[in-house]
């Protein structure tokens, strides 16, 4: 059986970014699978930056909001075309990447 094509989404966020005065991760996180995207993740990273700001690290003294998040969403090229609108909207000036990638194992049944 050939290996079958997706599509892969990652979405660059900032821990303090909010949606409608909730954290947006979580708020596209619940939106995907309001959806029925079939898989994603959100990753809290530990040291990053966005927008070619300064390197933000995480220590146990701050609690400033700064530290990137990530969310990598994977479905079929129709399914994230539906929910990409939205997804902009949400993230409106934040990075969205969305690449063509083949499935090595598993299906997206």
């Amino acid at each position: 059986m050939p290996d079958a094509m997706a599509v892969q989404v990652t979405i660059y966020l900032n821990e303090a970014d909010k949606w409608h005065n909730r954290p947006l991760h979580m708020e596209i996180l619940n939106f995907l699978r309001k959806e029925n995207v079939y898989a994603a993740t959100a990753l809290h990273a530990v040291a990053g930056f966005l927008g070619r700001h300064r390197v933000e690290t995480s220590h146990l003294v701050d609690a400033g909001g700064k530290l990137p998040v990530i969310i990598i969403f994977v479905d079929n090229d129709e399914h994230v075309s539906r929910v990409l609108p939205t997804l902009k909207e949400m993230a409106a000036h934040r990075l969205i990447v969305r690449e063509n990638v083949v499935l090595e194992q598993g299906n997206l049944d």
